[in-house]
């Protein structure tokens, strides 16, 4: 089976990583978001599973050219669907269009539409299908008149870990913030810190990596109610991935954050305790020139705030320039900071030794790293 693992810009490269080490065949980057890879329906299962930065696991099911509803209509029409979508079973269409002949995408969902229900009213016998199942959601990408039919095996995006239901200010979302701990250079054996900490999600995702937690574990996904799954199989690959979680007290993991604002650290430790971590993410009130770390070198993460996505450049200069003296008097811990700032190195004072380019929800940002 060919899938796609679809991720936003500047997680590619981890997000094939990943896949490298869950095993997958033939894992090939693509031009816009994401990579290729084959493997069984167990490897589409554990990608859903382990992996940390991307967005959704499709299974592809057609890849063929159409410039003309016709065109489109027929090929759809010849992909076996009744061996994926049961008779009572729900198939929405969602459609994305670039620069093709076809690019109308309601017009795209209509077609693909009433092409699926054609071949299954021919395969099942009936006139009406009251979709009332199972959802197999059906995905159509149309790029330069190339076609990709596709199901979402995934459901909900995948950055839905399900202990975040709350969100502070300008929150980051969860596959972002473990691209940025997997881009850091951290090692799980040292201590990392988040002075800027908001809601905790660069914290969890940091916890989680140290202790080897499937960020999938406690979700489930759509391609669970497939007729063409084994249940049982699945079941077997979660139990797998439970038993490498190291939820034991007796593992130190040495990770903390800090923030100004009580409301924010408040809602970090309620998504804290959902994510099953309980105590083993320190947190305390504190301003950032306060924050003097002790013992061995880590890894500082900071999500700051941008001036441009808090309409507020004052304060976003002044924590630049606070982070910065934090720097300075944390000899031997390497700092990371994301963000949108285009001033944020001169009131930093020193640098970046790298850059990496993404994007924290539609805005365009820096990833820099300070040794």
């Amino acid at each position: 089976m060919k899938w796609i693992a679809s991720a936003a810009f500047g997680l590619e490269g981890q997000t094939t990583r990943d896949l490298k080490r869950l095993g997958a065949e033939n894992i090939t980057a693509m031009n816009v978001g994401g990579a290729m890879f084959e493997g069984d329906i167990n490897m589409g299962f554990a990608a859903n599973l382990w992996l940390r930065t991307a967005d959704r696991v499709l299974l592809v099911l057609g890849e063929f050219e159409a410039r003309s509803f016709e065109e489109l209509f027929q090929a759809v029409r010849a992909i076996e669907w009744e061996k994926y979508v049961p008779v009572d079973g729900r198939f929405p269409v969602r459609a994305h269009c670039v620069r093709s002949q076809l690019m109308s995408e309601s017009d795209c969902q209509k077609i693909v539409k009433k092409a699926v229900v054609e071949r299954l009213k021919a395969k099942h016998r009936v006139e009406w299908f009251q979709e009332t199942g199972a959802k197999v959601q059906i995905d159509i990408n149309i790029r330069n008149d190339k076609v990709i039919v596709s199901l979402d095996s995934s459901g909900e995006p995948l950055s839905k870990r399900g202990y975040r239901t709350w969100n502070g200010e300008a929150p980051i979302r969860e596959t972002l913030a473990a691209g940025l701990v997997l881009a850091s250079g951290w090692h799980p054996w040292q201590p990392l810190i988040d002075p800027c900490c908001g809601t905790g999600t660069i914290l969890i995702e940091a916890a989680f990596i140290a202790l080897a937690r499937a960020p999938g574990l406690r979700r489930s996904f759509d391609m669970e109610a497939w007729p063409i799954v084994n249940k049982a199989e699945l079941d077997v690959i979660r139990r797998e991935a439970q038993a490498k979680y190291d939820s034991s007290s007796t593992r130190e993991i040495k990770i903390s954050g800090s923030d100004i604002n009580p409301d924010a650290l408040e809602l970090a430790r309620r998504h804290i305790r959902q994510a099953g971590l309980g105590n083993r993410i320190i947190l305390e009130q504190r301003d950032l020139r306060e924050l003097y770390p002790r013992g061995e070198a880590g890894v500082i993460i900071a999500n700051p705030p941008y001036g441009e996505r808090l309409d507020n450049q004052r304060a976003a200069h002044v924590i630049a320039e606070q982070l910065g003296k934090l720097h300075q008097r944390t000899p031997g811990w390497k700092m990371c900071v994301i963000t949108a700032d285009m001033g944020f190195e001169r009131m930093f004072g020193k640098r970046a030794v790298k850059r990496r380019r993404y994007y924290n929800g539609k805005i365009e940002c820096e990833y820099r790293i300070f040794e």
